[in-house]
C-alpha cells in the first residue's frame, strides 16, 4: 500500500517490536521501528506524513516525554501509547494531554492495526486540509501580483498556480513589458522553493565576455583580473529559482555549457576541475519565437526542448483592454504612495484615450504613465501626447475607438487573414467583414 514508512514504530522490545512491524506489514502499512524516543523525534519534522505508535515505558526519554515533544513539533500528529497492565490511568491522563489513542498489553495485532488504521486517516484528512490551505494562500498570492480580470490572465494565474509546485523547467514567452520577470517571481514565491534565492540574469544586458564567469562564476586566478573567488548565478539559485530573461541573448557556446548543467545538475567554476551539484528550478523567458530560432540554426534545439518543458505565454495589453483601468488605477494608486502625491480620479475621457491606445510597451509603459499622471505631467507622454482631447467624445465613439485599434491589431497580427483575425477576436467572419467597412479598416485586409 506504501513504499514509504507511514508508520514510526517507537519500542526498546525487540520481539515486541518485531511483532508490531509484521503485524503492519500483512495488512499493507510500511513501518520504521526504533528502539528510543530520542531516536524516533530525529525522523520527525512538521509535515510527517505518517503516526507514531510508541510505548510510555522507553529507556531515556519516556512515551509521555515524547507525546509532549511531539505536541511541540506538530499538536495534529497522530500519537498512540502502547501501554502494560495497570497504567490505564496514565493512558488516560496521556489523552488529555493529547494522544491519539491507546492500546493496552496484551492486544491483538487486529486491535493494532484498527487503531493505526484511524489514526492514519486522521492524519492523512489533516495533511490535505494544510495542503488545500496553502494552494488557497499561494492563489491569493499570485492573485495580488498578477493584476488582471481577462480570461487570458485568469488562465495565466491557473496556469502559475499549477505548476509552481513542481520543479519543471518553464519557458515564458511574451514582448517587452508584460511582465514576464513578475510571473517568474510569483512562479517562485508559490513554490516550496521560497526559502531559497530568486536569482535573475538578463542575458541580453551582458556582454559575451563576462557571461560565462557570471553564470559559472570562477576561481582565482582563473582569468586575468580575477583576483577572488566568485560564485556564479546558478551556484547562487542553489536551493532557490534562476530567471535566464532574453534567453534568446545567449551565447550559444555558452548554451552547450548550460544544457550540460541542467542534464547533470553539476557545474564546474572557471580556473576548477571539481564538481559542485547544483539543485535549482530553472525559468527562462523570450521576447523571441525560440522555436522558429531553433530550426533557424540561431538557438540550439536541444537547450529549447529542454527549456520548454513547460510553457507560459503571456499576452499583449492590446490584447487584454477590459484589464486595462485596473491596471492602471492600481499604478497610480502605487504612485500616490511612492511620490506622497494626491492619486485624482480618472476622468471618462482619459480613459477612453487609455483603452483606445495600442500600448507598444505594455504594461511597462502603462505604469509609466500612470506615474506620470500622478506627477502632473502625463501630456509629455502617450497616449495623451499622440492624440487629441476626447472631452466631448460619445460612448458610441469610444466604443468603436477601442474596436477600430483591437480589429486592426488583429488584422495585422495575423497578415491581414480574415479567418485567423476572427478567430483571435472570437467573432463569426462576416462580423468582422461589416465591422472593417464600418470602421474602415479595408486597406488592412489582405487582398
Amino acid at each position: 500500500m506504501a513504499d514509504t514508512p507511514q508508520i514510526l514504530l517507537v519500542e526498546d522490545d525487540p520481539n515486541v517490536l518485531h511483532a508490531c512491524a509484521q503485524a503492519l506489514r500483512i495488512d499493507g502499512f510500511a513501518s520504521l521501528g526504533v528502539d528510543s524516543a530520542e531516536k524516533a523525534l530525529a525522523q520527525i519534522g512538521a509535515d510527517f506524513p505518517g503516526i507514531v505508535i510508541s510505548d510510555i515505558w522507553l529507556p531515556g526519554m519516556s512515551g509521555m516525554d515524547l507525546l509532549q515533544a511531539v505536541q511541540g513539533i506538530d499538536a495534529d500528529l497522530p500519537v498512540i501509547l502502547i501501554t502494560g497492565h495497570g497504567d490505564v490511568s496514565l493512558a488516560v491522563q496521556a489523552m488529555k494531554n493529547g494522544a491519539h489513542d491507546f492500546i493496552e498489553k496484551p492486544f491483538t495485532p487486529e486491535a493494532l492495526v484498527a487503531a493505526a488504521q484511524r489514526a492514519l486517516e486522521k492524519r492523512a484528512l489533516v495533511l490535505e486540509v494544510r495542503a488545500l490551505r496553502q494552494r488557497l494562500q499561494d492563489r491569493e498570492s499570485i492573485a495580488g501580483r498578477i493584476v488582471g480580470n481577462s480570461k487570458r490572465m485568469a488562465l495565466v494565474r491557473q496556469r502559475i498556480a499549477d505548476l509552481a509546485s513542481t520543479s519543471v523547467n518553464i519557458l515564458i514567452e511574451g514582448e517587452t513589458g508584460t511582465g514576464k520577470e513578475l510571473v517568474a517571481r510569483s512562479l517562485h514565491e508559490a513554490s516550496p522553493r521560497r526559502q531559497g534565492n530568486f536569482v535573475a540574469l538578463n542575458c541580453g544586458g551582458l556582454p559575451e565576455s563576462l557571461f560565462e564567469s557570471e553564470i559559472f562564476g570562477h576561481e582565482s586566478g582563473a582569468f586575468t583580473g580575477a583576483a577572488k573567488r566568485r560564485i556564479g548565478k546558478i551556484e547562487h539559485a542553489n536551493g532557490g529559482t534562476l530567471f535566464l530573461d532574453e534567453i534568446e541573448n545567449m551565447p550559444m557556446a555558452l548554451q552547450v555549457k548550460l544544457l550540460r548543467v541542467l542534464q547533470e545538475r553539476t557545474l564546474e567554476r572557471l580556473g576548477s576541475n571539481q564538481s559542485i551539484a547544483v539543485d535549482f528550478r530553472l525559468i527562462a523567458a523570450t521576447k523571441e519565437n525560440l522555436r522558429a530560432l531553433a530550426e533557424a540554426g540561431r538557438f540550439r534545439a536541444d537547450l529549447y526542448y529542454r527549456l520548454n518543458v513547460a510553457q507560459l505565454s503571456l499576452p499583449p495589453l492590446r490584447e487584454r483592454r477590459e484589464d486595462i483601468p485596473l491596471l492602471f488605477e492600481s499604478f497610480v494608486l502605487q504612485a500616490s504612495a511612492t511620490y506622497g502625491r494626491p492619486a485624482s480620479a480618472t476622468s471618462p475621457a482619459r480613459m477612453r484615450q487609455i483603452m483606445a491606445y495600442d500600448w507598444p510597451g505594455n504594461v511597462r509603459e502603462l505604469r509609466n504613465v500612470a506615474e506620470r499622471c500622478v506627477l502632473g505631467i502625463e501630456a509629455d507622454a502617450p497616449p495623451f501626447s499622440t492624440q487629441a482631447p476626447q472631452e466631448d467624445l460619445s460612448l458610441p465613439q469610444a466604443l468603436d475607438a477601442v474596436e477600430r485599434a483591437m480589429i486592426k491589431e488583429a488584422l495585422l497580427r495575423h497578415d491581414g487573414n480574415l479567418t485567423l483575425a476572427s478567430s483571435a477576436l472570437q467573432i463569426p467572419k462576416n462580423t468582422l467583414r461589416d465591422k472593417i467597412r464600418k470602421l474602415d479598416l479595408v486597406d488592412a485586409v489582405k487582398k
